[in-house]
C-alpha cells in the first residue's frame, strides 16, 4: 500500500522515519503486503536527504494518484491543510493528520466528509503526541458514560510552571529557558496563552459527549499572571499551580474550560511535571482512568502517527465508527455558570480585610507565605457558582486583587 506525506517538518520526517524502520511489523500489522511512502509534499527542497527522490511540489501529484490510499497531513495550520484533506477524502483516500488545530476547528466537517466518501479520518496524535487517549476514549471507554475529562495537555506550560515550583524560576526566565531547551517556540503566545490546550480540550470533549465543541466557545486563560508568589501560596495550601483543560457534563450540557489551578499534592496530576502530559477521564463504570506521557517528540507523535496509518489501512474501504456529531447553539455553558473556588491573593488592610472577606465569603482558607509583606494576605474562598464568587470578591472594598486562580479537585 503507498501512502503520501504532507509536510517534511518534525512530524512529518519523523513519520517517513518510523514507517522505514519499522516497515515489516508495520506491514505485517496493516494487513498488507507492504507499506511505503510515495510521495511527500514540501515546497522546500532537501538536498541529500535519504527521501528526496519522493519530495513533491505538487498537490495534485497526490491527490491525482490512485495508488496513494492514505494520505498523512503534517503541514499544521489551517490553510492550506483543510483544503488539502478536504480535496483527499473527497479522492477516497483516508487521512490521518497531528493537526490539533485543524481537528478542532474543522473535525466536525472532515469527519462528515470522510463518511460520506467510506474513507477514515484520524488524529490520535492530535492531543497527547505520543499517548494513546483518543483511540482508548473512542474504543476502550465505549461501553461508559464519559463524565469528564481533564488534564496537563501543554508540556511547553507544565515545564515552565515546573522550573517555577521546584527551582522558584520567574516565569520570565523558565519561558527563557524552555526556549533554549527548544520546549518553546521563538512566539510562545499559543502554548502559555493556553490556546493550543484549548485545542486539544475542544478535541478530548467532541469525541466524549458526542457534539463538536469550538475553541472560541472554552474560556481560556494562560499562565502570564502566575507569579512565584502564588507558587507559595500553592505550597502552603498543600499543592502546586497547574495548568489544566478540562470539561464535565452539566446536565444536558458541557462545561469546558482552560485556566491555571490549585491541584492538590494528593491528585495524580500534581506529579505530571516537566515536559509531561497527562489525560484524566472519568466514566460511570470504569471510574478515573489516567494517561500519561510526553505530549510531543519528533517519534513518540510519528509513532501515534503511523499507528492511525495503520488503522487505516486496515480498513480501507470502509469506514470505522468514529467521531462525533455537529456543533450545537448554547452546548456550552458560560464559565461563570460553573462552581468552583478561588485562591485570592492581595493587598490591603490585612486584618479588616479578611475580616470582611470572612463576612462576604463565609468559612474561607487563610494562606500564608515566608516574607510576605505586611499588606499582603490570601484565602481560599467556598466553592460556589463562578459568577457569585466574583460578585462577592467585587464587594471586597479598598483592597488591589494581586492574584486569582481557581482551584479544582482531581
Amino acid at each position: 500500500m503507498e501512502i503520501a506525506i504532507m509536510g517534511y517538518g518534525v512530524v512529518g520526517s519523523g513519520v517517513a522515519e518510523v514507517i522505514a524502520m519499522n516497515s515489516e511489523s508495520i506491514a505485517e500489522k496493516s494487513l498488507q503486503d507492504s507499506v511505503s511512502v510515495k510521495y511527500i509534499l514540501d515546497l522546500r527542497d532537501f538536498p541529500g536527504d535519504v527521501n528526496e527522490s519522493k519530495l513533491v511540489k505538487d498537490f495534485n501529484v497526490i491527490v491525482n494518484d490512485p495508488e496513494v490510499k492514505v494520505v498523512v497531513e503534517a503541514m499544521g495550520g489551517l490553510k492550506p491543510a483543510f483544503d488539502f484533506v478536504s480535496a483527499c477524502l473527497k479522492a477516497g483516500k483516508s487521512v490521518v493528520t497531528s493537526n490539533k488545530e485543524l481537528v478542532a476547528t474543522k473535525g466536525d466537517v472532515l469527519l462528515k466528509l470522510a463518511e460520506e466518501n467510506n474513507v477514515n479520518f484520524m488524529f490520535e496524535a492530535s492531543v497527547g503526541g505520543g499517548i494513546p487517549v483518543i483511540r482508548p476514549m473512542a474504543q476502550c471507554l465505549a461501553a461508559n458514560r464519559i463524565d469528564e475529562v481533564a488534564g496537563i495537555l501543554n508540556g511547553t506550560t507544565n515545564f515552565i510552571l515546573t522550573m517555577m515550583i521546584y527551582n522558584s524560576m520567574s516565569f520570565e526566565d523558565a519561558l527563557r529557558l524552555a526556549q533554549d531547551n527548544g520546549y518553546a517556540e521563538k512566539d510562545p503566545t499559543a502554548d502559555i496563552e493556553g490556546f493550543d490546550a484549548c485545542r486539544k480540550i475542544c478535541i478530548l470533549a467532541s469525541l466524549a459527549f458526542g457534539k463538536h465543541v469550538f475553541p472560541e466557545n472554552v474560556y481560556t486563560e494562560g499562565i502570564t499572571k502566575i507569579t512565584l508568589e502564588d507558587v507559595e501560596y500553592a505550597r502552603s495550601w498543600g499543592g502546586v499551580i497547574k495548568l489544566l483543560g478540562r470539561a464535565k457534563r452539566v446536565g444536558d450540557k458541557i462545561s469546558a474550560m482552560v485556566s491555571p489551578a490549585f491541584v492538590a499534592n494528593a491528585s495524580i496530576l500534581s506529579g505530571v511535571n516537566d515536559v509531561f502530559n497527562s489525560v484524566f477521564i472519568r466514566g460511570n463504570a470504569v471510574g478515573d482512568v489516567a494517561f500519561y506521557g510526553r505530549g510531543a517528540g519528533k517519534l513518540a507523535t510519528a509513532s501515534a502517527v503511523v499507528a492511525d496509518v495503520v488503522d487505516c489501512a486496515r480498513h480501507l474501504e470502509k469506514r470505522k465508527a468514529f467521531g462525533w456529531g455537529d456543533a450545537v447553539e448554547n452546548y456550552v455553558v458560560d464559565h461563570n455558570e460553573v462552581e468552583t473556588s478561588f485562591y485570592i491573593r492581595a493587598k490591603g488592610d490585612k486584618i479588616f480585610a479578611l475580616k470582611k472577606a470572612e463576612e462576604i465569603f463565609g468559612d474561607i482558607s487563610i494562606l500564608t507565605r515566608e516574607n510576605a509583606p505586611e499588606d499582603e494576605f490570601a484565602f481560599v474562598t467556598p466553592v460556589a457558582k463562578e459568577g457569585e464568587l466574583n460578585e462577592k470578591l467585587a464587594k471586597l472594598e479598598d483592597v488591589e486583587i494581586l492574584g486569582k486562580i481557581r482551584v479544582e479537585n482531581y
